[in-house]
């Protein structure tokens, strides 16, 4: 490794008053890959858009190879050989790979796009990337992982040497995170610095050469990966030892409250059968295409059954569901943290038609400390809350109507491990209280850890039940996959 390409020094930005960067240095080295490691709120995505030209610095000063710079603009950014490769795949879907890759840089002729050339240097570069697709395909008939690829190409029709990558695994399978990598290390090996962000440390530890470590905007601690274990960077990250992220009480369960006799619905889920009782975290695994999602959208309603039934004890003061697309159905994006927590609440915020504003912020500012939602405060829009945080306000306008059931459909996808924990001790806290939960996770540790009993289903049947003490990551995953 040679010394920095990019480096950045006493980085300061605040955003009407809150600061989300203070004092953030990074040193990005030629030929290695740095992951960039922090909780949602430490300053990560700030500073990628900083590198890509969206915000400016108040302060502090970037270098590209030596020379400071300003990045005024994305088309600075692109200028200098800056690329992003962002976890949502940016594409035009109506038109071809090959214009994509161009869309900004059309090479012409005579004032014309000169069609065979853009052609000519798509195919070059997707024949060095070693894609399985070529470039007059609609980039709508891509998968997700083919599209990740499509934006890195792009990235280098500019000849990008500083290429950011942005949470990319979080919707890939484990061939399409295995391809990825391959290439991605293969631009490492071609002199480029790479910046990985990712909240999977087996992934960091897999494929990162160095680390960066942010803390509330502060750069707290960089150095080689191979020196540093996973408890030393959870550490690093939330500011104390983390050693339980799984705080699971020993709770003996109560009186069943509810009851799934050969539950089905046609092409999704057959014959499932299970309870519930008070005190009592049952975790439900499975394979992508299980069928666990549509379960539990059965179970709060949104779907009708096609046979059998599930009831309520009575007394039981009803069913909530914690759904596995935060930003698509947990929230309205646009509103308000409190008109969020309020709209499930709206019988007693608004007893007579007009919701009561007092309550309302009252109820919000109530679950942002309880819950401790870092915001600037119940006005603030969801939209512009870290991942964690948003998902926090999904559980937390649930918690305050009260449920005696919570449904957690991957509770803790796609967010940092300090969030995970605070995720984790509410599901613990609501259990303590008498409350059941059917926990829905793809998480082998996160199922072990947190379950007094699992279910594995496996193409729509419920194909294992595991005590705490049964469930192993060899058991469940023998259960899941049929091998």
């Amino acid at each position: 490794m040679e010394h920095p390409l990019l480096t950045l020094a006493d980085i300061r930005k605040s955003f009407g008053g809150v600061r989300a960067l203070e004092r953030a240095c990074l040193e990005l080295p030629r030929g290695a890959i740095t992951a960039l490691i922090g909780e949602n709120g430490a300053g990560k995505s700030t500073l990628v858009k900083i590198l890509s030209g969206i915000h400016q610095p108040d302060s502090g000063e970037i270098s590209f190879d030596g020379t400071a710079v300003r990045i005024a603009t994305p088309q600075a950014a692109r200028a200098l050989g800056i690329g992003v490769v962002h976890q949502e795949c940016l594409a035009f879907d109506n038109l071809s790979v090959a214009e994509n890759l161009f869309v900004n840089s059309q090479p012409t002729k005579a004032g014309l796009v000169n069609w065979p050339e853009l052609r000519a240097r798509a195919k070059t570069i997707l024949r060095e990337l070693q894609a399985d697709f070529d470039g007059d395909v609609p980039a709508g008939r891509l998968s997700i992982a083919q599209k990740h690829v499509m934006q890195i190409a792009r990235a280098l029709t500019h000849e990008s040497r500083v290429l950011i990558f942005d949470e990319p695994t979080a919707s890939l399978s484990q061939r399409e995170c295995t391809e990825l990598f391959r290439i991605m290390r293969a631009l490492r090996d071609s002199g480029c610095a790479l910046l990985f962000i990712s909240h999977k440390f087996e992934e960091i530890f897999e494929l990162a050469d160095r680390y960066a470590v942010f803390r509330d905007g502060v750069s707290v601690s960089a150095g080689r990966v191979s020196d540093v274990t996973s408890d030393e960077l959870i550490s690093l990250m939330v500011g104390r030892p983390v050693s339980q992220l799984f705080p699971k009480a020993e709770i003996r369960p109560g009186a069943e409250l509810l009851r799934v006799e050969h539950l089905s619905r046609d092409g999704e889920f057959d014959d499932v059968s299970f309870g519930l009782r008070a005190g009592e975290i049952v975790g439900l695994y499975g394979l992508v295409g299980a069928g666990r999602t549509e379960l539990a959208q059965v179970l709060f309603g949104i779907h009708p059954p096609t046979s059998g039934a599930f009831a309520l004890a009575a007394g039981t003061s009803g069913l909530a569901l914690v759904p596995e697309d935060r930003q698509g159905q947990g929230t309205v994006q646009p509103f308000s943290v409190a008109a969020n927590i309020a709209l499930p609440n709206l019988a007693r915020l608004a007893p007579r038609g007009w919701c009561n504003a007092a309550l309302e912020s009252g109820l919000a500012r109530e679950w942002i400390g309880r819950l401790g939602i870092k915001a600037r405060g119940p006005d603030q829009p969801v939209h512009q809350l870290s991942g964690g945080n948003q998902q926090k306000v999904v559980i937390a306008k649930w918690l305050a109507r009260n449920p005696g059931i919570l449904i957690l459909d991957e509770p803790t996808k796609g967010i940092d491990v300090g969030a995970k924990a605070a995720v984790h001790a509410v599901t613990t806290e609501f259990a303590r209280a008498g409350g059941a939960v059917l926990m829905i996770s793809s998480d082998l540790p996160e199922i072990i850890g947190m379950s007094d009993r699992v279910l594995v289903m496996r193409c729509g049947k419920i194909r294992g039940q595991f005590t705490r003490a049964q469930a192993t990551s060899e058991s469940l995953l023998r259960a899941a996959s049929d091998a």
